[in-house]
């Protein structure tokens, strides 16, 4: 059965013990279910768009996760686009572990995983312009990215009256 929207908004609380390293790594299909909990909570806060488990299965190989002490605290994903452009997408930390860096430091290994990849720009649709500036990114216009990063937007209840910053990092 495919949850739409996790019914725990946000994630549930948990303690984070700032000394303990995290691991970002590539994530894996058991990764899947504490994944669409950190999505889908800000989901249903209306900051990203919902995942299905289906979609996350489909895509799993997109996704970065952050790791400490067996929980995932942290995702991101490096969506293709085109031959030299891809989006960071379903950046989401969890409430309880923000401020650690762990956000920029998943950004980061997209970018690296960009680079490995020969990619020339990528490009993200966030509320927090500042976060993604300290990171590269560079606010445009809309207009300035492919037609196909608007798939997504057709299914978002914002679609009509869209207040996501567009930005751009170039490689």
């Amino acid at each position: 059965m495919s949850r739409l929207v996790s019914l725990r908004s946000p994630a549930p609380a948990i303690t984070v013990d700032p000394s303990a390293p995290a691991v970002i790594r590539k994530a894996r299909m058991p990764d899947a279910a504490a994944m669409l909990d950190l999505i889908n909570g800000y989901a249903a806060q209306a900051i990203m768009l919902p995942r299905t488990e289906f979609e996350l299965a489909e895509n799993i190989r997109d996704f970065a996760v952050a790791e400490s002490g067996g929980r995932i605290l942290g995702c991101a994903a490096l969506h293709f686009y085109t031959t030299d452009s891809a989006e960071v997408r379903s950046l989401a930390v969890h409430p309880g572990a923000q401020g650690l860096g762990l956000g920029r430091r998943l950004v980061e290994a997209l970018v690296e995983e960009a680079n490995h990849h020969s990619l020339k720009t990528l490009f993200a649709f966030t509320y927090v312009p500042d976060f993604f500036t300290k990171l590269g990114f560079i606010v445009v216009d809309r207009s300035e990215l492919p037609l196909k990063a608007w798939k997504d937007c057709l299914r978002c209840p914002k679609f009509q009256a869209c207040d996501e910053i567009a930005m751009v990092k170039l490689l």
